[in-house]
């Protein structure tokens, strides 16, 4: 059983993420281990189980990145990691942006530095308005596969800028 069937809601990207924490509350309170302490050993378990893929359900469908990459993985859209290819063109987009970290890494430039920001923001914010109507009119029924790759390719690209980031924020503590 996957996480959106045990919610008993739709595959979907774009969740309405107040249901999904109501449907966590009901499915906490309805396996909650203290309510079956009486009960025979394997019924235990199996209520145990149940509150664990609950919360793991929880955990993936409310955070967006994760049920994207999740709803990708039951598609069999998305390759095991690290075997992913993100586009070329966005590579040879991402080389200006990367020079500037390494400029930065030797010598630390305050203006850089707010401008390799502003940069990636901006990317950012593109990139999610060209996948946005792929992810707002999905329906697991009809998916096709090129809106599947669109997706895919969404997602690998907002990890790679993720790691950006990360590197470009340990400037900043400098």
């Amino acid at each position: 059983m996957n996480y959106f069937e045990f919610f008993d809601i739709p595959v979907s990207f774009l969740l309405d993420e107040a249901q999904v924490k109501r449907t966590f509350y009901q499915n906490s309170k309805k396996y909650h281990p203290d309510f079956y302490t009486l009960e025979s050993e394997e019924k235990q378990m199996e209520v145990l189980e149940m509150s664990t893929l609950n919360n793991e359900a929880y955990k993936t469908l409310s955070n967006f990145d994760k049920r994207m990459k999740y709803i990708l993985e039951i598609k069999g859209a998305l390759a095991e990691e690290g075997k992913n290819q993100i586009p070329q063109d966005f590579l040879m987009e991402m080389m200006d942006i990367n020079e500037n970290l390494m400029e930065l890494e030797f010598d630390f430039d305050a203006t850089k530095f707010n401008q390799v920001k502003a940069d990636l923001k901006s990317l950012e914010s593109d990139l999610l308005k060209t996948v946005q109507p792929h992810l707002e009119n999905y329906n697991d029924k009809d998916s096709n596969e090129k809106e599947l790759i669109e997706i895919k390719n969404y997602y690998l690209k907002k990890r790679y800028l993720l790691r950006i980031k990360e590197n470009l924020n340990k400037f900043a503590t400098l």
